[in-house]
């Protein structure tokens, strides 16, 4: 996709957003007899630009941020090291395959975890980096897998599609609360002063489980991303590669999840990641980035995607 079409896209989900935002005020004046429209017209406005605005200064620096908070060393492209040439060669096969028209950077970071991530604002502006510990610890084959799947991210933009159902969450969670807490306290027999106050307290209790719904649909997109992602990756690598991948990771999970340093990585990363802690009970999956590892490897065994 283009910068015009993407530009155009975002323009288009941003004004879809208003018109929803604006019908749901009209109905709430209807039902309730309340008038929202002088003061919500232009918080609907103002909270698209807020909630949506956030989503994408953070992909926007994306790149940036992941690189100092993981420690990322991109790869010189005229390295001489035969192992950060292989990573080079194999990140810019797969990118070639998937027609991205400029080559992502490419970096190495320090973790004993198997792992890598995706990220960047768009699909020629994106870094996909390695863990040390992944080097470390699989063969040629089950790297070439995990690289793959991260230039199959890169190339499905899933980083741009999440950005904007974050922001499509943001912006809702911001408006609903604003309007709740507003409704209770107008009807509320106290005080200017303890009305304000009462207002505020509802409106950050309400936009905590808010968000904590909103979580839930953007998690439920990750994880199906992921399917989308191996599948690509399958494509681009070769699918026992993808397979091999993902066996290896399930092999280690255990171990690795115990590490330490896995549990002080920025919680904004484990989405950009190829895999992630999948044990739990259902209330527990519903938070989770990535779907556990034997649903994926079946996806890829039975190509059921």
């Amino acid at each position: 996709m283009t910068f015009l079409k993407r530009t155009f896209f975002f323009i288009l989900v941003n004004l879809l957003i208003i018109f929803t935002l604006t019908l749901i005020i009209s109905g709430i004046e209807m039902y309730f007899g309340i008038n929202l429209s002088s003061n919500y017209s232009s918080m609907v406005i103002l909270y698209t630009i807020f909630g949506m605005g956030g989503a994408f200064f953070s992909l926007f620096t994306s790149k940036w941020m992941v690189k100092n908070a993981m420690g990322v060393q991109v790869i010189n492209p005229n390295t001489t090291n035969p192992t950060e040439k292989w990573i080079l060669n194999s990140v810019y096969e797969y990118a070639k395959k998937a027609g991205l028209r400029k080559m992502p950077e490419v970096g190495i970071y320090p973790a004993n975890d198997m792992n890598a991530f995706a990220t960047g604002p768009s699909k020629n502006n994106s870094l996909v980096a390695v863990s040390s510990g992944l080097l470390q610890s699989m063969s040629k084959d089950e790297v070439e897998g995990v690289i793959g799947h991260e230039v199959a991210h890169i190339a499905n933009g899933d980083m741009v599609t999440l950005t904007l159902i974050q922001g499509v969450i943001n912006t809702i969670s911001m408006l609903i609360a604003r309007i709740v807490s507003d409704i209770i306290a107008s009807r509320s027999e106290s005080s200017e002063s303890s009305r304000g106050a009462s207002r505020f307290m509802i409106y950050m209790a309400v936009s905590m489980v808010l968000g904590v719904l909103g979580s839930i649909v953007v998690n439920w997109f990750s994880r199906h991303r992921e399917f989308r992602a191996d599948h690509g990756g399958a494509m681009y690598a070769g699918r026992e590669k993808m397979i091999k991948a993902l066996q290896r990771l399930q092999a280690g999970q255990s171990r690795m999840f115990e590490n330490q340093s896995l549990h002080e990585e920025p919680a904004s990363i484990a989405a950009f990641k190829i895999s992630s802690p999948s044990k739990g009970a259902f209330l527990k999956k519903l938070f989770m980035t990535h779907p556990p590892l034997e649903e994926r490897i079946h996806a890829l065994k039975s190509n059921s995607l």
